[in-house]
């Protein structure tokens, strides 16, 4: 190491004096293509986000085109609102990794080298996961930036087959430089409907293993408002970071415990469609100056949407036709109302109010937990269809009245209630959690 080099990786901080001073974030927004943009950060944070990633960037494309990073980067990026953040790139080459990241000093607290990413793309273009067979080239693209760049470099990847070559992989990440380490608690072919259930056993050994003063985030089966916590009881991380979880219902980080005593539990952990679709046009609104906020409109919506559009039609294919890069601010302010009175609609009827505050749990399931029936106007998980199938759980429609009122805590109608929200969380319960979820 240069005596210039000595210099850089002394006057940054390091792992948990790093951790402590953004915060010790606990609840983490995932690195996410397309959708972990400015505007989606923004309205993570208020939601509950302690800490946001950037969507994955391609490092050489960073660095060389001007055009790739007006589309994907702007000076609100990173700006006191948007803090903490970790920018993350996708790498093979251990200088373009680095022209990159120094392109983003001063604009994030850290700078992240993706190894987890298991999709095709990846694999074409030897990034992601696809490197984790090439440990020279993950230890030289990490220690070129911890010796070099002034801002720290930390990394996100996949468990490996087994225990003791997971523990190895991560190990030789860490002594490389990575300051914190965020471990996916699936393998790199577990993906589409073979996402299957994250190994958090897998996670509680590596943490063990790495020793508490790593920094460590833990991601997988962050499915329900909740489930953030039982991550971290389960596997003894630092934090808990969701994806997909976080994009179907922004409040996935919240939890019973710091509900304030003046709004409903459900508001709190449910917030309806028409309310967070506002609210997140507003705020892209609010940053013109992120061309990728604009963008990606239409995928957000289509999210937050889900449980709504498949039975309001034509609101679906308003949103169906829409162009975030064509239409003009007039189109989605028309189709937010167009939400807004839908649901005000919905609510108008008795049935639908007295149901609007209800979260119904299921029978209790071989995992140790119950999936819940929610108004489908308000933001909840996705289950992926696996052979015609989809997990969960919809409260019948014809309940007999006595059965209602003769509920026990065994029966299948169970409205939410701090009691209720919690759950057993050791391991080898939390581990077994819903099949085919990609959280």
């Amino acid at each position: 190491m240069t005596k210039e080099a000595n210099a850089i990786s002394a006057h940054k901080l390091a792992g948990r004096a790093l951790y402590e001073s953004i915060g010790s974030p606990r609840y983490i927004v995932a690195p996410m293509v397309e959708h972990s943009e400015l505007a989606w950060r923004i309205l993570s944070r208020r939601y509950g986000a302690d800490l946001c990633y950037t969507p994955m960037f391609h490092a050489r494309l960073f660095a060389t085109s001007p055009k790739y990073r007006q589309e994907n980067w702007c000076d609100a990026d990173g700006s006191k609102f948007d803090r903490p953040l970790i920018v993350q790139f996708c790498a093979n080459d251990p200088q373009e990794f680095l022209d990159a990241a120094r392109m983003v000093v001063g604009q994030c607290d850290a700078v992240d080298l993706n190894l987890g990413c298991p999709q095709g793309i990846a694999r074409r273009g030897n990034y992601g996961a696809f490197l984790q067979e090439n440990w020279t080239l993950i230890h030289d693209l990490i220690s070129k930036l911890h010796n070099e760049l002034e801002v720290p470099v930390t990394a996100k990847f996949r468990i490996l087959d087994t225990p003791e070559k997971s523990l190895e992989y991560a190990r030789m990440i860490v002594e490389a430089g990575a300051q914190f380490v965020t471990i996916h608690g699936r393998t790199r072919e577990m993906k589409g409907q073979n996402t299957g259930i994250a190994n958090l056993e897998r996670l509680k050994f590596l943490r063990n293993g790495l020793g508490k003063e790593q920094v460590m985030f833990a991601n997988g089966n962050v499915v329900y408002p909740g489930d953030a916590d039982l991550l971290i009881e389960a596997t003894c991380a630092d934090g808990a970071m969701s994806a997909e979880g976080n994009l179907y219902n922004p409040a996935i980080f919240r939890s019973a415990a710091t509900c304030p005593s003046d709004v409903h539990l459900t508001d709190w952990l449910y917030p309806r469609v028409d309310k967070v679709c506002r609210e997140y046009i507003d705020i892209v609104k609010s940053v013109p100056q992120s061309a990728v906020s604009k963008h990606v409109m239409k995928s957000h919506l289509f999210k937050i949407l889900r449980p709504f559009l498949p039975m309001q039609t034509d609101i679906r294919a308003m949103l169906g036709k829409s162009s975030p890069r064509h239409d003009d601010w007039s189109v989605w302010d028309s189709l937010v109302k167009a939400v807004e009175e839908r649901v005000s609609e919905i609510l108008s009827k008795p049935e639908n109010a007295a149901r609007d505050l209800e979260v119904y749990e299921g029978p209790l399931e071989e995992w140790g937990g119950r999936y819940k029936d929610i108004a489908y106007w308000r933001c909840q998980p996705y289950f992926r269809t696996v052979n015609g199938q989809t997990p969960g759980y919809v409260k019948p429609i014809e309940e007999p009245e006595s059965v209602k009122r003769s509920a026990s805590p065994e029966s299948v109608k169970r409205p939410a209630s701090p009691e209720s929200v919690k759950r057993p969380a050791s391991p080898e319960e939390f581990d077994s959690k819903r099949a085919k979820m990609g959280n």
